[in-house]
């Protein structure tokens, strides 16, 4: 039985992903709850960045999927007492707005996002075509998807720009600087490797955007390096996720190992 057939009769799913893959480089037990749909990840950090690359990548979908909330639209719900209080924003009728607020978008199919977000991501925008990185190394087709085979195992995600000889991903990030370690840690690495093997590309690219203004962008390009270190834990994930599957492996009892 192939790894994409134990896939599926375990999980309804015959493919991977960089997230599944990322997981199984960790803990098996994370892998397992990921695979099945129990591990879902919220914060303020990932609504935003899905709110900035939507409007980068999709920009007419941006406008459809979010209602704009200010602050004088959830002043003019209020009380007056509520309104009169040195620090509105603290009381707790401007809590239940705000939440009464969210439940009606999600209602209507829609995600509240505060005006400061909203200006801030276009802002950021801006930035990136004011420095011309808009225009050149995120010029191309966007939110590209893709299913295929790769070292026998097929591999599932979307791209966020597949430009011309070149691949280019959006990340935001607290400091442009410190991103090259972000690619360690978060495994930045398999992705990029996935997508220049499927694609046939060789040449990847970050474009890397603080959060903070002015908003610094930086281009970050893949070194050949990386793109082997990425291969390395692609192929690692693989072997732990075929332990997993074929020895009817109990992943509470995983731990890893390595020397430093």
């Amino acid at each position: 039985m192939t790894i994409s057939e134990q896939l599926h009769e375990r999980y309804g799913k015959s493919h991977l992903s960089y997230s599944s893959l990322k997981q199984a480089l960790g803990d098996m037990a994370q892998f397992d709850r990921y695979m099945k749909g129990e591990l879902v990840y919220k914060s303020d950090a990932l609504d935003f960045g899905t709110l900035y690359d939507m409007l980068l990548f999709e920009r007419e979908q941006a406008f459809e999927k979010y209602i704009v909330m200010s602050d004088s639209q959830v002043m003019a719900r209020l009380s007056d007492k509520a309104r009169s209080a040195k620090k509105p924003s603290m009381t707790s009728e401007y809590k239940a707005v705000v939440a009464a607020m969210k439940t009606e978008a999600l209602e209507e199919g829609k995600t509240i996002v505060s005006s400061d977000d909203w200006q801030m991501a276009n802002d950021m925008i801006d930035r990136l075509a004011t420095c011309g990185l808009l225009d050149t190394y995120l010029a191309g087709d966007y939110q590209v998807g893709f299913l295929e085979e790769l070292n026998g195992v097929q591999v599932k995600g979307f791209l966020d720009c597949l430009g011309d000889g070149f691949i280019s991903d959006s990340k935001s990030a607290r400091s442009a600087e410190k991103f090259r370690y972000a690619v360690r840690d978060f495994c930045y690495d398999i992705q990029a490797y996935i997508y220049c093997k499927v694609f046939g590309i060789k040449d990847f690219y970050w474009v890397v955007q603080e959060k903070t203004y002015p908003y610094l962008p930086a281009l970050v390009k893949c070194s050949d390096e990386t793109l082997f270190t990425g291969e390395m834990k692609f192929n690692d994930a693989i072997r732990r996720i075929r332990q997993f599957l074929n020895e009817d492996y109990d992943p509470a009892k995983d731990y890893l190992q390595y020397e430093v």
